[in-house]
């Protein structure tokens, strides 16, 4: 969604690298490149201005006059407001202090509200909880039926008295409701109100009498991100209407400007507070301002990532397949059985594409990123489901005839199979190596991350490079001297022996570091 202000902004702050200082001038450059970003990407006009006032006083101050790269300075000054506009903090949910909480979904027709109750539903109940799902839109033909659909592939329950379709009283059902989830002790409640296609006054009262049956501990707004600035105006018209407390952002994931996410926080005041980008019900998280800041400057999101991660894979397979690349047998314990293992956890993830975007400087080869054939792990899957056990454990042994057998079950050409196993071969020996401390390999200049064909030359010629000297006196102290070297830090700029020692990393990466 935030591809064109991503691209616009990375434009503009590649002008203002390499400059040792910046000039009133480049500073206004600038401001007017960002103007123009936000405003292409469909930013109310009174943020804009806003946004951009803030940006120009910190930059002509002297947190950048003064800094050793004012233009990272510049990008942290934009990165440190765009959080500000989306809210700053991350808003968690209140819960009451007698169960049950309820949380009542308010919004137009179209935004997503019934399927966003099913992913709320599924998220809380990630969480620990037990919710209940209401069905209080009466009035769309097969409203009901759908919540019920989707609560049971969310596998909650539903509250469903009333067939709907114009049939039923919303208010009685919604107030019913809790003395259902008490006698049943659940300790939420999902109230899924109607929705029109415009604001009207109809619309207004039912919401409200609602809200006054059941006294909501948070009332979410559910705007869908692709309508552009018509969500704004929904917005304050709801937030004087019936009120809410913080909004949830839907359809994330399409191709409109989103304008509308970086807008509605610092217009109507409330936060956001969750977001659903794809159609899956686990598309579906808390909404973390600082974070969608930095994927929109295209500094990655590893933090989701991580927690992703955390949620899928076991620690103790990811113990076992570690010790089996550590092994003496250079990661020959590492089979296609562990490989595909391995892909599958990484599958259930999320889409691939999603996860590369959340890396740091994605957003350069983003089209490459677009074009991945998400299908293409589904086919390496059928390749190694059609091996034969000894195949899998032991990939030398896939012979030309083989070869030929498992491409016909797999429903591929045989190149394919054999590009496969030699693709395993290469990352087997590469994981194997970084599980080892060896670094990755290919990536010139960097101390224990291999070098790349020029390096292996020199390795194997070995006619460039200092030799140790055949004196033993001298060799000596050479080899006294580089100790040195190595415990202050060395050339290469790295921490002393005694730094190193007394290095804390910070809390928030230490529950990763077991």
């Amino acid at each position: 969604m935030f591809d064109t202000l991503s691209d616009r902004l990375s434009a503009t702050f590649k002008n203002l690298r390499g400059k040792g200082r910046l000039s009133e001038a480049d500073i206004d450059a600038t401001a007017r490149e960002i103007r123009i970003a936000l405003l292409e990407a469909d930013v109310a006009l009174p943020v804009v201005r806003a946004f951009i006032k803030q940006v120009k006083e910190r930059a002509s101050g002297i947190e950048v006059s003064q800094a050793l790269n004012p233009a990272q300075q510049v990008i942290k000054i934009v990165n440190e407001e765009l959080i500000g506009i989306l809210g700053g903090e991350t808003r968690r949910l209140r819960f009451a202090k007698n169960p049950p909480t309820v949380i009542m979904l308010a919004g137009l027709q179209g935004a997503g509200k019934t399927t966003l109750a099913g992913k709320l539903g599924k998220w809380l109940k990630g969480q620990g909880h037990s919710p209940l799902l209401v069905a209080c839109d009466l009035q769309r033909p097969n409203a009901v039926n759908q919540l019920s659909v989707v609560a049971e592939r969310a596998g909650v329950a539903v509250y469903a008295p009333e067939p709907g379709n114009g049939v039923g009283d919303p208010v009685k059902v919604a107030k019913d409701s809790l003395e259902f989830a008490r006698a049943k002790q659940y300790d939420v409640v999902v109230v899924d109100t109607a929705g029109r296609l415009g604001i009207d006054q109809e619309l207004m009262q039912q919401a409200a009498d609602i809200r006054d049956a059941v006294s909501p501990d948070e009332v979410l707004f559910v705007v869908d991100a692709m309508i552009g600035q018509d969500a704004v105006n929904t917005a304050e018209a709801f937030r004087d209407g019936v009120g809410f407390d913080g909004v949830v952002l839907s359809k994330l994931d399409g191709d409109a400007r989103g304008g509308a996410a970086l807008s509605i926080a610092h217009v109507t005041g409330k936060q956001i507070m969750f977001a659903s980008n794809g159609e899956k019900l686990e598309d579906f998280d808390a909404f973390h301002p600082d974070r969608m800041a930095s994927r929109i400057l295209d500094m990655g999101d590893l933090l989701t990532l991580i927690e992703q991660a955390e949620k899928t894979f076991s620690q103790a397979e990811a113990e076992k397949m570690a010790s089996k690349l550590a092994s003496s047998k250079g990661g020959k314990d590492f089979t296609l059985d562990d490989f595909l293992a391995q892909m599958e956890q990484v599958r259930k993830m999320g889409s691939i594409s999603k996860l590369l975007g959340m890396l740091p400087g994605m957003g350069q080869i983003k089209d490459q990123i677009n074009n991945i054939d998400e299908r293409d792990v589904d086919r390496t899957a059928a390749i190694i489901k059609s091996m034969t056990p000894g195949e899998r454990h032991d990939p030398t042994i896939i012979n030309g005839s083989r070869r030929a057998r498992i491409a016909k079950g797999s429903g591929v050409e045989v190149s394919a199979v054999k590009n496969l196993v030699e693709r395993f071969f290469d990352a087997r020996k590469m994981m194997s190596r970084m599980a080892q401390g060896g670094g990755m390999p290919g990536m010139p200049g960097m101390p224990g991350m291999g070098g790349g064909p020029g390096r292996q030359k020199k390795q194997i010629k070995q006619g460039k490079g200092k030799r140790k000297s055949g004196n033993p006196m001298k060799r000596k102290a050479e080899e006294a001297a580089a100790a040195e070297r190595k415990a202050q830090g060395g050339a290469l700029g790295l921490p002393s022996a005694e730094e190193q020692k007394n290095f804390e990393l910070p809390d928030e990466f230490k529950k990763f570091m077991g």
